[in-house]
């Protein structure tokens, strides 16, 4: 486990007195771990992540490099953030689809959250389901279903509003829209090609 240290090196790893780190959970280099944060067992949490105040995550949890979660945030068991993924304040995850309080026999349902994803605060992620790659879920949104890559989703349940280019910008559609698409950036000129099928054919 990586030990707290004076920040003096841009590489060394943090971990605020109040923290709660179990022994068992591994800490990568130049990772920040701020008040009052819970790291359960066995958790694993890659180099340069900024853990903030009040956040929980639980045995087992995976979090990639350069992760970043504010405040409030309960990661529980079974969802896995890979590298460069934001989630905002309060934002929440769930591992159970059927909860009962005397349940004895249930079982994790994993989510994912893919390289460059970013939740938004007060969002809540339903178990089950995978955040594309560089995708983006709206402030206080609900994820009841899969999200593409670079999709941008809103509401409550979250819909695909539009594509967003990797540092988040807004992409216009170049060509009509159609089962294949082809979008662009207008700040940073980045190109995605969106491919669309039919749910069902008869």
């Amino acid at each position: 486990m990586g030990q707290a240290t004076s920040g003096a090196s841009a590489t060394a790893t943090f971990i605020h007195p109040s923290a709660g780190v179990h022994p068992s959970v591994q800490v990568g280099r130049g990772t920040r771990i701020w008040h009052q944060a819970q790291i359960r067992e066995h958790a694993r949490i890659g180099e340069d992540c900024n853990i903030s105040k009040d956040v929980y995550i639980d045995t087992g949890v995976t979090l990639g490099n350069r992760v970043k979660i504010q405040n409030g945030v309960s990661v529980y068991h079974g969802v896995v953030l890979e590298d460069d993924t934001f989630v905002g304040p309060h934002a929440s995850f769930t591992n159970d689809p059927m909860p009962r309080s005397f349940s004895v026999d249930w079982q994790v349902v994993p989510t994912y959250v893919r390289r460059g994803a970013a939740i938004g605060a007060n969002a809540t992620i339903i178990c089950g389901v995978t955040l594309g790659p560089y995708s983006m879920v709206a402030a206080g949104s609900t994820v009841t279903n899969d999200v593409p890559p670079h999709a941008l989703v809103i509401g409550s349940p979250a819909r695909v509003v539009g594509y967003i280019c990797r540092r988040g910008h807004r992409m216009t559609a170049e060509t009509p829209l159609d089962y294949s698409s082809v979008y662009r950036c207008d700040e940073c000129g980045e190109v995605l090609r969106v491919s669309f099928e039919l749910a069902s054919r008869k």
